[in-house]
């Protein structure tokens, strides 16, 4: 049964989203229990209020009674705000929910932690408290973006705003076990992003981080059920082709690449709705088209994808949006937990114990070793 601690405190929406989605993901995992960490007076407040609202609606006997006691409210005075600089979060917000929760973890209370919190704060806390494993030189945040058929693994999406070629190439093998072991991808396909996908192009950093992926597939035992695929050099708009399932990059690159990403996404959205508003004829377009319009937006809704992994610390930690609601911070404690069931840290550890030798988790090439 994972034991996952929800910061309930922090992020755009705080206790009033994040403690009924406590109460979903409850409902959803009967083998889950949950830790909330925050100001008590709030969380309980949250907790009565989704109770009575549950009465209201003439749903009191769908295991309310079983959700709560699967729960834990441990009291958290300080809140990490989204201005708080790292350096103040760790030296000064040491009772903060989102430290605390971080602590948990430390402790052994709790197997993984969630947040919507500062990501600069969240990366730094999880740093400082849990450390990396040994193996490895930073941990990155891993998320999923849509793509044409499915979903595209990327990381790092901003914990590290540079990266080694050695660290770019912990970030390709956490990836593809992420994908593996949380999402289920059996071969993950993984790609390092550049300008270009000729062999040529790229800085000294990303040549020499191909070279060691190249190298790392070519000592690939044939045949490992642990092997992922390199497919050498992508271009961004790989990252929604389907064409890869793993994209690999440093923080800065990535943190941008999705933060253009949500904004193209918000542009045609607002177009859309403008377009489909204009006049009399487009408004009768839009009634005609708006079964289409609701499954393409299901499909790309960014609450199905929610939950961040940031992978290769000693100990769970998943990132949740900022502005996640209920829904969205439910699927990041769910992501959490099957974290927690499938082994990822012990994986993560077994496979970069043996990153320049046998025994870990390989890379298989995927043609000549690249598609340039």
């Amino acid at each position: 049964m994972p034991v996952i601690a929800l910061d309930v405190m922090s992020g755009d929406l705080g206790a009033r989203e994040c403690v009924p989605a406590a109460l979903l993901a409850l409902a959803a995992d009967p083998h889950l229990r949950l830790l909330l960490v925050g100001q008590r007076d709030v969380v309980e407040g949250e907790l009565a209020q989704s109770r009575a609202a549950q009465r209201a609606a003439g749903d009191d006997d769908r295991g309310g009674g079983d959700l709560r006691s699967r729960l834990e409210v441990v009291d958290a005075p300080e809140v990490v705000t989204m201005t708080d600089s790292p350096r103040e979060a760790i030296r000064r917000k040491k009772h903060s929910s989102m430290r605390i929760a971080v602590d948990l973890v430390h402790a052994g209370r709790a197997e993984a932690m969630v947040s919507s919190g500062n990501t600069g704060a969240l990366t730094a806390i999880a740093h400082f408290v849990l450390k990396c494993l040994p193996q490895v030189e930073r941990a990155p945040i891993m998320s999923a973006v849509p793509n044409a058929s499915g979903f595209t693994h990327m990381l790092d999406l901003g914990a590290n705003l540079r990266a080694s070629a050695v660290q770019l190439e912990q970030f390709a093998v956490m990836g593809a076990i992420v994908a593996r072991d949380v999402h289920g991808v059996a071969s993950p396909r993984v790609g390092l992003l550049n300008i270009g996908e000729e062999e040529i192009k790229g800085h000294e950093t990303i040549q020499e981080a191909h070279a060691l992926l190249r190298a790392r597939a070519a000592t690939l035992a044939e045949g490992d059920p642990a092997a992922f695929r390199y497919a050498g050099f992508v271009e961004g708009h790989d990252i929604f082709t389907g064409e890869v399932d793993v994209v690999v990059t440093d923080g800065f690159t990535g943190n941008v690449a999705l933060k253009t990403m949500e904004g193209v996404a918000a542009l045609i959205t607002q177009r859309m709705r403008a377009e489909f508003s204009a006049t009399a004829a487009s408004k009768l377009a839009a009634l005609v088209a708006r079964p289409v319009l609701k499954r393409v937006g299901a499909a790309l809704d960014p609450r199905r994808y929610n939950g961040a992994v940031m992978v290769g610390l000693n100990g769970v930690v998943v990132k949740s949006h900022g502005r996640s609601d209920r829904v969205a911070v439910a699927r990041a404690v769910a992501t959490a937990a099957l974290a927690v069931e499938r082994g990822l840290m012990r994986h993560v550890s077994q496979a970069l114990g043996g990153t320049h030798g046998a025994g870990g988790p390989g890379i298989a090439a995927e043609g000549a070793g690249a598609r340039g």
